[in-house]
């Protein structure tokens, strides 16, 4: 209702990019002070990928192409605007990097802020389910961030762990963070009949965080993001397609955002800081299963969607300390180890949804 926009508007409806509208600035820096007041630390995407060209969205809607020589200007005015919050600057917005074009325009916004504001981290926010990112943008980044996304076909499930597998094994060691997992509530892309319930969003959380993305992990709410109020409509057919999410007033409900905030009192009860994948002792035919160790291998996490006994080649004593949690409730139950044959084997346990195993030397 609002209808803040950043430029003078021209007769066709497209942005003057020559003409910054300053009282969409102004109110955006009013939104940030009141973040900041409520202690939050902001994340700014510099450019959404619809304002560059040769991009996934810039191609189905070309209109508000920004010219290439009022980069310099707009980025100008963001460092006026919102470096003062000290914000993390995310230069790019769920964008594709295919077109040296579309890179250079980054790249020129990247460079551009760190000389202005060389205090202020840099990322990037790429679109759902890229593994490859250009060699002279990643040397760019301070930390990386990929975007699992919301496609709930089978054969995108596993990007929650294929992409930071990646992103470890192929670029220099920085942190990294899943920066779009499913959200909850939120229809699955592509028009597929469907939603993300607390389940998709917990398992998208967990097997991110074991597999190399212990940075950190972002919580999404359909309704939220897009801030969706009673009567409005919202754009189904347009983009990857997501149902009609509900009005932000049932979204700010979901008890999800509750579960990732729970992720945190894990990791803080058993002083875990930092996670290394140890995918490979794990015995099992799947995946899905996710292990990974704490840097001295005193502690081990076991992420397990669907009850099983787990398999290890991997040594544990029968008197090493097992705690299992299950993540839709937070009830906990020791866990019983054995070993037989070179092979440590974990109970399975007796709750009914997607658990934690924690398992401590003594």
């Amino acid at each position: 209702d609002l209808n803040y926009v950043p430029y003078v508007l021209k007769e066709d409806g497209g942005y003057d990019f020559t003409k910054i509208n300053d009282d969409y600035f102004q109110h955006a820096k009013r939104m940030c002070e009141i973040a900041k007041e409520y202690n939050f630390e902001l994340a700014l995407v510099a450019l959404w990928c619809n304002y560059v060209p040769k991009t996934w969205a810039n191609n189905m809607l070309p209109l508000n192409t920004m010219p290439f020589d009022c980069v310099d200007r707009y980025i100008e005015k963001v460092d006026e605007t919102f470096t003062q919050f000290n914000p993390i600057y995310i230069i790019s917005g769920d964008t594709d990097l295919n077109e040296e074009i579309t890179r250079n325009y980054y790249n020129k916004a990247s460079d551009l802020l760190r000389e202005a504001a060389p205090q202020c981290i840099q990322t990037l926010h790429v679109r759902g389910r890229l593994m490859e990112i250009p060699e002279e943008m990643i040397n760019r980044m301070d930390f990386y961030m990929f975007q699992s996304g919301h496609n709930a076909k089978t054969e995108n499930l596993c990007m929650t762990y294929r992409l930071p597998e990646y992103f470890v094994e192929n670029y220099p060691g920085k942190p990294l963070i899943n920066s779009e997992p499913c959200y909850e509530q939120m229809g699955s892309s592509g028009r597929i009949y469907g939603r993300h319930h607390r389940f998709n969003i917990r398992r998208a959380a967990w097997q991110s965080l074991l597999s190399g993305a212990c940075s950190g992990i972002t919580y999404g709410a359909a309704g939220i993001y897009s801030w969706h109020i009673y009567g409005k409509n919202f754009g189904s057919a347009i983009g990857e397609g997501f149902d009609m999410p509900n009005p932000w007033q049932q979204a700010i409900h979901y008890p999800g955002a509750w579960e990732y905030g729970d992720i945190k009192h894990i990791f803080n009860e058993f002083q875990v800081t930092e996670l290394i994948s140890k995918q490979k002792v794990l015995l099992n035919n799947t995946e899905e299963i996710r292990v990974a160790c704490t840097p001295d291998e005193k502690l081990m996490m076991i992420y397990l969607p669907e009850n099983t006994t787990i398999k290890l080649n991997y040594h544990f004593s029968e008197d090493d300390e097992c705690t299992i949690i299950d993540l839709n409730t937070l009830h906990r139950e020791c866990g019983r180890i054995y070993n037989h044959k070179d092979i440590c084997y974990l109970d399975m346990h007796v709750f009914e949804h997607d658990v934690l195993y924690i398992i401590r030397r003594k």
